[in-house]
């Protein structure tokens, strides 16, 4: 893919950004379109972003849960940024979160990390884990610019990674230290309600094996690609869906019940 491609992709996804509009899959447009080329895309869509005043602070990782990749018709997992514009904190455990110029919105129940070091490829995951100093539940608002939900993992990647927010709970500091840590982020489970009867489980195992895991991962893909910058202390880092992610409506109250590491409940109020 060329330059004039790359800049034509990113400016209609800029244009895309809270229209609520969809289009058609850029693999389906008749060019050639992987992972590198979405990845290109990425990286350009986050200068326009900055130059629209938005700041990146971390990642997300997305279809780090296996158990859904059959459904989307994904083989792997992917990342993109998130930034302070789609990111925010939860007062007093709850959030709230306009869905408009989201199509087809879906929420999911994660484990967001922070990092306080940076992170290399080539670590165990229990050097990766020493480089978080804390966690917190976390709910992420994902949509599709793509009708039906119908694409490839390279579409989603270039497509905002499907983030539209995260929405983070409390902090909880982690004070064990290498795999101690990684074990105990890793046995976390998660029991997801509505307020109009619907449930979910999921365990943090759920991501990779476990969203230290997940980071290991993250790190050593951002490897892969030139074009991806490395992960650095500070960076905010959301590892994926721990149950089947729901669709969201307005007016819809959900609640994360998480049982272990300490991680307290978490509300969403759709609107």
């Amino acid at each position: 893919m060329n330059d004039a491609a790359v800049e034509r992709i990113s400016a209609e996804l800029i244009a895309l950004l809270g229209s609520g509009r969809q289009v058609v899959p850029f693999t389906r447009r008749g060019v050639p379109f992987g992972l590198d080329e979405a990845y290109r895309i990425a990286s350009r869509v986050a200068d326009l972003r900055q130059a629209l005043g938005q700041t990146p602070v971390g990642r997300k990782i997305g279809f780090t849960n296996r158990s859904i990749w059959a459904g989307l018709g994904i083989d792997a997992p992917i990342w993109n940024f998130v930034f302070d514009a789609t990111v925010q904190d939860a007062v007093a455990g709850t959030g709230r979160i306009a869905l408009s110029g989201m199509p087809e919105p879906r929420i999911e129940p994660e484990i967001a990390l922070h990092l306080a070091a940076d992170p290399a490829p080539g670590m165990t995951t229990g050097e990766v884990a020493d480089c978080v100093d804390w966690a917190a539940p976390a709910f992420e608002i994902v949509y599709s610019i793509f009708p039906g939900w119908d694409f490839s993992a390279a579409d989603a990647a270039a497509a905002y990674g499907v983030h539209g927010a995260l929405i983070v709970g409390e902090r909880m500091h982690l004070p064990q230290t290498g795999a101690a840590r990684a074990g105990l982020i890793s046995s976390i489970s998660v029991e997801l309600q509505s307020d109009r009867g619907q449930f979910r489980a999921g365990h943090a195992g759920n991501v990779l094996g476990g969203p230290i895991e997940a980071l290991t991962f993250l790190v050593e893909e951002l490897a892969r690609y030139p074009v991806c910058p490395p992960l650095r202390a500070g960076e905010l880092v959301t590892t994926g869906t721990l149950t089947e992610a729901m669709p969201g409506r307005p007016g819809e109250v959900w609640t994360a019940r998480f049982d272990g590491a300490g991680l307290q409940p978490l509300h969403l109020r759709l609107e």
